[in-house]
């Protein structure tokens, strides 16, 4: 196989339970990985765990826990989201794994060894929450407390002897790579953000920290801790095994194709991490892309505020699948989305019980009963069948543009249009009056049931699970889904068993005092 696929998303702090915003990363991020493997390619999908920092170091004293102890179980709760959500990630790293620390240590030496590391002194405002350093004019003054303006969390002046990466010095490089690759960074709002932000002037990174104990130690002084950013982000590299360039994982999947994040770890992802990989000489990802917050009301969730969404609540209610249908569609993808019951509900009703669970149903039943449970072999296509079954195979490369440039909104369009078409058709048609006409009604049956198996491959990346259980009516298993099946315009065996189906979404009943 030569298509290689390698997605990220955010690896997660855990000093906290997972919320919403990590469920939606996560969901993207597989809905990317699951389209691409039914599109032929070989996928590494990544997830895990940040474990590292003085945030942690102090959650874990809170608790009174060990670090460690305290990682491994919170990074659990986050191991455990993955299969709650379904992911279908290929790696889970944590930064506390001996793989990590080795290539961290291993990319310090190289920056080292670049002359892009130096000692000095660090005087400046950190915020923990964020584990970030921020500039005098990017700090408010609220009630005698300083706040980072950006993220409203609080931050404290900072004095210590501190290692420097050399960043002001990839200024212009980072400038001139923006330039020549457009499509770095996106959305263009993010990519605007960013070059805007090095256009005013890169100040040198403070990397290391001697005020706390709880990271990997900087390589020949372990007085040291290194700064958790230069930590967390290598994991992209680490998972891959590098630096043993030979190894199999390294020479398929890097550079990454695409680093899945939040909007508010951008510059971590957009500048300080391709100058790091620029400093040791190591090709840069593809992309990286921003995406937005999932609000709680009007504002970020955070364990601060007391506004935290949980997704396994949701599913309990709701059902994993419709929580996934309803990220995917209902949160304009790069813009920030809001969690509502009614409007869940509403997708749950409509699009997923009325338009496909209900289709599917009806269908069936229809060739059950008229068919004997079997594909029709006597068929004649007409203008109007094949109008709506090329559709697939003539639009098929324009879908695959779309999710390229991460179009997710294109894509859910084009399924919600589909199968409000091939609903129409099925009743436009009106099958039940062409009993006379056996040839007639077997077309319209054949058509309906390929338009399904269509529909339901192009789901599957939302609704594995769903989309799955629809697919059991011919049989077929994830292993049958291919996307090149729809471009070579193959259909359905004739004379094939089709298996009744139990209702895939039952309606929320509404209630309307």
């Amino acid at each position: 196989m030569s298509k290689y696929f390698y997605i990220t998303t955010p690896i997660y702090y855990p000093s906290a339970k997972p919320h919403m915003g990590h469920a939606y990363s996560s969901i993207v991020a597989d809905f990317f990985a699951r389209f691409k493997v039914i599109d032929g390619y070989d996928v590494h999908f990544l997830t895990g765990t940040d474990e590292h920092g003085l945030k942690i170091q102090r959650s874990a004293e809170k608790a009174d826990k060990d670090p460690q102890q305290f990682c491994d179980e919170i990074s659990k709760t986050f191991k455990n989201l993955s299969n709650t959500l379904n992911l279908s990630n290929t790696d889970f790293i944590r930064t506390t794994e001996e793989r990590h620390k080795k290539t961290v240590q291993y990319l310090w030496d190289q920056l080292e060894k670049n002359d892009d590391i130096y000692l000095s002194k660090y005087s400046g405002w950190y915020s923990v929450s964020d584990e970030a350093f921020y500039n005098d004019d990017e700090i408010e003054e609220v009630d005698g407390k300083k706040f980072s303006i950006s993220s409203k969390s609080p931050v404290e002046w900072i004095e210590e002897e501190s290692y420097f990466f050399r960043l002001s010095k990839w200024e212009k490089p980072l400038l001139e790579f923006y330039k020549s690759n457009p499509n770095f960074i996106l959305p263009e709002s993010r990519r605007n953000e960013v070059i805007s932000f090095v256009q005013n002037g890169l100040k040198d990174l403070s990397i290391s920290r001697k005020t706390f104990s709880w990271g990997i130690p900087v390589p020949n002084n372990n007085k040291h801790i290194i700064y958790v950013w230069l930590d967390a982000l290598t994991n992209y590299l680490s998972a891959l095994n590098y630096p043993d360039l030979n190894d199999n994982l390294y020479k398929k999947f890097w550079p990454a194709s695409i680093h899945l994040i939040g909007k508010d770890i951008l510059r971590f992802h957009a500048i300080y991490w391709p100058a790091f990989l620029l400093a040791a000489k190591i090709d840069l990802p593809k992309r990286v892309y921003g995406h937005g917050w999932i609000l709680s009301g009007e504002e970020k969730m955070s364990k601060s505020k007391g506004n935290i969404l949980d997704p396994i609540e949701i599913i309990n209610e709701y059902g994993l699948d419709p929580l996934r249908y309803y990220l995917i569609k209902e949160v304009s993808f790069g813009n920030d989305g809001n969690i509502s019951q009614e409007r869940l509900e509403d997708c749950i009703n409509s699009d997923l019980a009325n338009n496909y669970g209900n289709l599917c149903q009806r269908v069936t039943a229809f060739a059950h009963k008229n068919c004997d449970g079997v594909i029709p072999r006597d068929i004649n296509f007409q203008k109007e069948d094949l109008f709506i079954l090329n559709k697939y195979k003539d639009n098929l490369d324009k879908i695959r543009k779309n999710i390229d440039e991460q179009n997710i909104n294109f894509y859910i369009d084009y399924i919600v249009n589909s199968l409000f078409e091939v609903n129409k058709y099925f009743n436009d048609q009106e099958p039940w009056k062409k009993k006379d006409d056996v040839i007639r009604l077997n077309t319209i049956i054949y058509t309906s049931l390929e338009i399904i198996r269509k529909i339901s491959y192009l789901l599957y990346p939302i609704i594995p699970n769903s989309s799955l259980k629809a697919l059991k009516i011919f049989n077929l298993s994830d292993k049958d889904i291919k996307l090149d099946s729809i471009k070579n315009n193959e259909f359905l065996s004739k004379g094939g068993k089709i298996e009744k189906i139990n209702i895939l979404f039952k309606k929320i009943e509404k209630n309307n005092d």
